[in-house]
């Protein structure tokens, strides 16, 4: 593969679109890697906090004060991926590196379109690490003004896609949008931009008029750059899209249900196993089929469980789940699907890399990251067996009350995940947060740093089954 230069700006030197191909300089690249979330995009299953992160952002603040606070994230953001870290990725034989971003780090909901002179210092940063080493970008917009989504890792605080019900959430992602391309226009380590994550736009049809007028917004500013539309409703509905907008690949999430403690069995690749798969991904890339376009599957993977969990048999659930993971990538390769896997570093849940039990800050939280296992506070993943006996009536009192929560919008997640979301992963989780920030209290400034550098590659343990099934399917090449 020909090495781009950054400072080049012929058209060829960035990637393209050519058929159902991503290309450089006309040759085939399938893009494989990860999603780097928990850095720019804070989730609370990821680093173990309760709630939303500006929530517990603020309530950081509060008990550490703005000095500290400061000083805090700063350096949890630069530990969380140094060079250390691409050096390994490279070595995984993985190419292309998602970063999450949450809109809260370009710009204050109080002081609108004023864009934070901060705000691009880590992403830079990574971004200068990545192209070090061969290793593409795929900057993504996890949380928009408003909301873009109705789940928790937009960061809006509510179950409401607000960002589709106000034009001025929306003029505000294109000015973002239009600053990021500004500042990346000339960078050719920069794959695209992914304007929106799993977006959920109950009527379908605002989505693809966002994408339209975003399209032409950054196309004004760089004509190069490819952008990834993320398909509505968490990235798997592409019904109501019409004819592809130019250089855009299309994007779809595509998490298997035995990936999860919720999973109907075990995985055991059984002939119906291996066809509901391919039932499910083969309805999701539909649509880039049909227009013979090039198909990106953004997030994808399953959770782990580990000795601590309570379930004797977790090292065979675990093997289960790396089956799911081999089939999904044998179809993937099939369909000359690019990826992203979910994710790269997290406390020990689902990444590639995880943060050591022992370090200080598994350690001063363990407490707390028993408590929220116990009261099953995190939406992602988590396993709802000891609270099941006291929802059971609850859902059920709901359910007979309002019939029509069944079909409420997003209609797959039924009735109960809806309850669910509102009264643990949003009402009880939210009240924990002053919980979590206490832990912080009194905290010195080297202590800090050490709870900090907890996130360095360096103290951290890879799960090595699954770096490498992925290393072994980095060897395919584009076809």
């Amino acid at each position: 593969m020909r090495v781009p230069s950054p400072i080049m700006h012929d058209a060829n030197d960035y990637l393209q679109i050519k058929g159902d191909d991503i290309v450089l300089d006309g040759k085939p690249i399938l893009l494989k890697g990860a999603g780097l979330g928990g850095w720019m995009n804070m989730e609370n299953f990821i680093t173990g906090y309760p709630g939303h992160e500006f929530q517990v952002r603020a309530a950081l603040k509060k008990v550490l004060g703005e000095e500290k606070y400061d000083f805090f994230f700063d350096k949890f953001l630069e530990y969380f991926f140094t060079e250390e870290d691409a050096k390994l990725y490279a070595e995984l034989g993985l190419n292309c590196l998602r970063l999450p971003v949450n809109y809260r780090h370009f710009e204050d909901d109080m002081n609108p379109r004023v864009f934070k002179k901060e705000g691009l210092k880590h992403l830079d940063r990574v971004i200068d690490i990545c192209a070090k080493y061969g290793i593409y970008t795929v900057i993504d917009l996890h949380a928009a003004p408003g909301g873009q989504n109705c789940d928790w890792h937009s960061d809006a605080g509510n179950d409401q896609a607000l960002f589709f019900d106000h034009k001025d959430f929306q003029d505000r992602t294109v000015l973002i949008w239009e600053h990021l391309a500004k500042h990346y226009r000339d960078n050719t380590w920069v794959a695209g931009y992914n304007p929106l994550n799993e977006p959920t736009d109950e009527q379908h049809v605002r989505l693809l008029a966002f994408y339209k007028r975003v399209e032409k917004a950054i196309r004004k500013i760089d004509p190069h750059h490819l952008l990834f539309l993320d398909g509505n409703t968490f990235g798997g509905d592409f019904r109501h899209f019409e004819e592809p907008l130019p250089n855009c690949v299309y994007a779809c999430h595509d998490y298997s249900n035995y990936g999860f403690p919720s999973a109907p069995e075990l995985f055991t690749g059984t002939p119906e196993q291996i066809e509901w798969h391919k039932r499910s991904f083969n309805r999701k890339i539909e649509y880039m089929q049909k227009h013979k376009i090039p198909i990106w599957n953004g997030e994808f993977g399953p959770v782990y469980q580990n000795a601590n969990d309570g379930l004797p048999n977790w090292e065979e659930i675990n093997e289960s789940r790396y089956k799911v993971l081999e089939c999904q990538l044998g179809l993937y390769a099939n369909a000359k699907t690019s990826w992203s896997i979910w994710l790269w570093k997290d406390i020990g849940f689902q990444g590639m890399t995880y943060v050591d039990p022992e370090s200080p800050y598994i350690k001063l939280l363990q407490p707390f990251l028993d408590k929220k296992r116990r009261l099953a506070t995190d939406s992602w993943g988590c396993d709802t067996t000891p609270v099941e006996p006291i929802f059971e009536p609850i859902n059920k009192w709901m359910l007979e009350a309002a019939p029509a929560l069944e079909h409420k919008y997003p209609s797959t997640w039924r009735g109960v995940k809806h309850i669910s979301r509102m009264l643990r992963n949003c009402l009880l989780s939210e009240c924990l947060v002053d919980e979590y920030a206490s832990y912080f209290e009194g905290k010195s400034m080297q202590e800090l740093d050490e709870l900090a550098q907890s996130f360095k590659l360096s103290k951290c343990q890879q799960r090595t089954r699954l770096n490498d099934i992925l290393k072994e399917d980095s060897k395919r090449a584009a076809v």
